[in-house]
């Protein structure tokens, strides 16, 4: 079992950055792929990023390359999302959620894939 809190969630200006963070517990942290999603209103759970287990390995959906930076740190059960850029149309709720098992650059990228979801982080960005 893993149980994940974001947070890092809050109201920010276009242009502006925010930094989303997901705290794991269980000591099998390092074993998950982790991946965030967001879901704006009205709207599916889309793809966001994802990262491999070691972390050498990233994800993004084309939109956000270049904007979005996922990291992890396995020592502290932590996975990151730094978010720069910002648009009004990144307002959402992000999720972060873990993958345990062998994945696919395809199938990483599938909300129906992943084991276990956090409750999710607000993130509103102003124009």
């Amino acid at each position: 079992q893993v149980q994940l809190v974001e947070s890092g969630g809050g109201l920010v200006q276009a242009g502006g950055s925010l930094r989303l963070s997901c705290a794991a517990s269980g000591r099998t942290f390092s074993s998950y792929a982790m991946g965030w999603f967001r879901q704006a209103p009205g709207k599916e759970r889309e793809f966001v990023a994802a990262i491999n287990w070691s972390g050498d390995s990233t994800y993004y959906t084309d939109s956000m390359k270049g904007r979005f930076t996922i990291s992890r740190d396995n020592a502290k059960n932590t996975v990151y999302l730094q978010m720069n850029s910002l648009k009004p149309e990144d307002t959402a709720v992000y999720y972060c959620a873990a993958y345990s098992r062998p994945y696919t650059v395809v199938t990483i990228t599938q909300r129906g894939r992943y084991n276990y979801w956090g409750q999710g982080t607000q993130v509103t960005v102003s124009s």
